[in-house]
């Protein structure tokens, strides 16, 4: 059976996001290809504070 892993209390970004980033990066993950479909937004609300 595999070891089990303690969850970090709080959030750390650097522990992974820069992995993803790069692999997102490498995977062409924000690239745009326009087509004729009607182009569209999605609201996201803003932070509450």
């Amino acid at each position: 059976m595999s070891e089990k892993k303690e969850l970090s209390a709080k959030y750390n970004p650097a522990e992974v996001e820069d992995k993803w980033y790069s692999w997102w990066l490498e995977h062409k993950c924000f690239r745009s290809e326009p087509d004729d479909r009607e182009p569209y937004t999605i609201v996201i609300p803003p932070p509450m504070c």
